[in-house]
């Protein structure tokens, strides 16, 4: 009986979808929304250095980049934890891929178009029960006019990924089945996806077999710096919001107090507020998170921050 380890894994993920360009092709077919007529026949690897490494996202984002035989361009990402800043950077990094296509010399109408798929191990949309989100330029008042050039997919491989839901994309449930069911518990692969060739090919790749000691221990060590990050994350989080709420009730106490009035209450909370956010930032940036990052927790603008931990002799 066979023992599997998780493809969501940096190893793993990058050996199923990384070396073998049969199993990309099949995947990216199967889950991305394809023109008709438009399949994907063949792929070139492209390098993965579009975006800085950044100290909370370093190991979080496994990603795989390609060029198809139409020239288009996939950035396929696997996000292990979800935060707002997620947004800004999948934009930043399909905008770059776009724009490095031309020299100076070419024209415009050589671009080609880039797409994003992101599979994400949370929920990030609370507001719908749909797991699978395709975004485009579109003209608001007639959706069906569309800017080509960037796509985005995101699919939550969540609770809300439910295989008898989706009964007219039996490829792209099988995928993604394979991605969030298999791991170290599972000993034997579902009869459907043994009967699929592709994916009995990927879950042969992810066998413990399959790996040296050294390789079985760095699997295990990424699993370890995930959790780390995640913890860092949301401990400088929870940390900004309490201190944040403390000192904001307390500052307004304290003014009101002196005031004593209804303005000099708002006035203590909303410096209070100010204060909390400056406390917040230090705070997340000693625990390593990234600029973006202590955005999202604080909602001060990135300049702002910078300011912050220069005041403070941390930059």
């Amino acid at each position: 009986m066979a023992r599997y380890l998780d493809p969501k894994n940096d190893l793993t993920f990058k050996r199923i979808f990384g070396e073998h360009p049969d199993l990309l092709i099949h995947f990216l077919n199967a889950v991305m929304p394809m023109e008709p007529g438009r399949l994907i026949e063949e792929v070139e690897y492209l390098p993965a250095d579009l975006m800085p490494e950044t100290p909370t996202k370093k190991y979080s984002i496994v990603d795989v980049r390609c060029k198809d035989n139409y020239q288009r361009q996939f950035i396929v990402e696997m996000q292990m934890y979800w935060d707002k800043a997620f947004y800004n950077r999948i934009v930043f990094n399909a905008g770059k891929a776009y724009v490095r296509q031309l020299d100076r010399s070419d024209d415009f109408h050589l671009l080609q178009p880039v797409y994003t798929l992101a599979l994400l191990n949370e929920n990030f949309d609370l507001k719908t029960d749909r797991f699978y989100h395709h975004y485009q330029i579109v003209n608001r008042e007639n959706t069906d006019e569309i800017i080509p050039g960037l796509e985005f997919v995101l699919v939550e491989l969540t609770d809300k990924f439910r295989p008898e839901t989706v009964s007219d994309r039996k490829l792209m449930v099988l995928w993604l089945s394979f991605l969030k069911e298999t791991g170290e518990k599972m000993r034997e692969l579902p009869p459907e996806m043994q009967e699929n060739e592709y994916i009995r090919k990927a879950a042969e790749l992810c066998e413990v077999g399959a790996f040296t000691p050294e390789e079985l221990a760095a699997y295990d060590k990424y699993w370890d710096i995930i959790r780390t990050e995640k913890t860092l994350v949301e401990g400088a989080w929870r940390k900004g919001r309490a201190e944040g709420r403390a000192e904001g009730r307390a500052e307004g106490r304290a003014e009101g107090r002196a005031e004593g009035h209804a303005e000099g209450r708002a006035e203590g909370h909303a410096e209070g507020r100010a204060e909390s956010k400056i406390e917040a930032a230090i705070n997340a940036h000693k625990a390593g998170c990234s600029i973006d990052t202590i955005t999202a927790i604080t909602g001060l603008t990135a300049k702002q921050i910078t300011e912050i931990l220069k005041q403070n002799r941390l930059l």
